[in-house]
């Protein structure tokens, strides 16, 4: 009786589990690689770990649910979802990297699979849950950065992170994290599981440690979509509210702290590097050029990070609009982009609603942080990493999250047909 308890309350966490295992295995390393060994270089244990992680969630998905098909007509988001991954894969058909790209579009395809099941076998209160895992994660990492900082690149000796993770990565789970307890922490917002000491006191150790990665744009995204959530998240009233307490305290932070300001965002850099955003620029003419010789279909996943590679040292097209132009082509940047817009005016359209205002303000405030920090890195249109399986994750609780009215509604006309039969 106890054992079958057990076994019940083991399977209940599946829906945290298996996101927060994808995340695991592919951010957290405890070794350092060059940037070229990422596409041509020799596999040693951790990648056949990761490999093997995204094996292990793919078989449990397999044996829990099956390959049943579906029992109603799946939603725009789902469906525009599953289509940019499985196009990412097909992809890999005319990369110039076939191997590792299949690799990583076995993995999209099972980052879309978890967010598929979470959004039609599991409930809010699961991803509520998960919001809480990932927060005391993050958490835990700040606390090993401090108690154990491995050592650093000559690029990121002065930026906070903790094993090997990238401080852009760290910038990235940093920023989610912000805004999930932001999302808790506001009056009338998501229900909480802490007193609320507890998201403050977690949000000024996440908000100070996003500071300490130096990662522009996980901090300007983080800042953008806090402000979204806020303006959204308590309807015109909250939104007069915050105007009146953020301009001016806008105004005394900007006079009184300006200089650490632009010491944040300059960090220590040259003009030349400023101009260039840390060559970005250059990255970018080359990217350009790439789309120019295939401008459908696009040259095929992970061909931004070996191209790039190849001509100036950089991996990745460090703009996630870029990156699948250069990957996907127009094709693929039109799946992308219709992708997101989708996603964030479904969740504009239910903050109309008072029931799902505050849970609909947080995820529209994630989506403002993707999008700012996808303009400095390509994160979030690439597979396996941290930024990725969030972008699915926001899609499978926009779906729960639509569900909520309808099902009220639905319930609201069958009291009533009871009633007057």
């Amino acid at each position: 009786m106890v054992k079958a308890r057990h076994r019940r309350a083991i399977i209940a966490w599946w829906p945290i589990l298996l996101p927060i295992g994808l995340i695991l295995a592919s951010e957290y390393k405890l070794r350092s690689r060059a940037g070229d060994q990422s596409i041509g270089g020799s596999v040693d244990a951790t990648i056949l770990l990761e490999i093997g992680v995204y094996g292990v969630v793919a078989l449990y998905m397999y044996r829990k649910f099956g390959l049943r098909p579906p029992r109603r007509r799946a939603p725009y988001v789902l469906l525009l979802a599953w289509g940019f991954a499985c196009y990412s894969t097909l992809s890999a058909l005319w990369t110039l990297y076939p191997t590792f790209a299949l690799v990583r579009g076995t993995q999209m395809l099972t980052v879309a699979a978890v967010c598929h099941v979470i959004a039609t076998r599991a409930g809010i209160a699961d991803l509520r849950r998960l919001a809480h895992v990932f927060i005391l994660l993050v958490l835990g990492s700040v606390a090993i950065g401090v108690a154990m900082p491995f050592p650093r690149t000559p690029q990121t000796v002065d930026r906070f992170n903790w094993l090997y993770v990238h401080p852009v990565s760290a910038g990235i789970f940093l920023g989610v994290a912000v805004l999930l307890v932001a999302g808790f922490a506001l009056p009338g917002g998501l229900p909480r599981k802490w007193p609320l000491p507890a998201y403050l006191a977690a949000g000024v150790v996440l908000s100070g440690a996003l500071v300490a990665t130096g990662t522009r744009g996980a901090a300007g995204g983080c800042v953008a979509g806090l402000v979204v959530m806020l303006l959204l998240a308590r309807g015109a009233r909250g939104r007069a509210e915050f105007l009146m307490v953020a301009v001016p305290s806008a105004t005394v932070i900007g006079l009184g702290f300006s200089e650490q300001i632009i010491a944040f965002a300059t960090r220590g850099e040259t003009v030349e590097q400023l101009e260039s955003l840390n060559a970005r620029t250059d990255l970018w003419t080359l990217a350009f050029d790439a789309v120019a010789a295939q401008p459908l279909f696009g040259n095929g996943l992970s061909s931004a990070r070996g191209l790039f590679l190849e001509e100036i040292g950089l991996g990745g097209g460090h703009n996630a609009f870029v990156n699948v132009l250069v990957e996907g082509g127009a094709f693929g940047f039109i799946l992308f982009c219709t992708l997101m817009l989708v996603i964030i005016t479904t969740l504009l359209g239910l903050t109309r609603t008072r029931e799902t205002r505050p849970e609909a303000a947080m995820l529209i405030g994630m989506m403002v942080f993707f999008i700012v920090d996808g303009f400095t890195t390509e994160m979030v249109a690439a597979p396996a990493n941290v930024a990725s399986v969030w972008l699915y994750l926001v899609v499978a609780w926009t779906y729960l999250l639509a569900r909520k009215p309808a099902e009220a509604k639905a319930r609201l006309v069958d009291g009533r047909l009871s009633r007057a039969t």
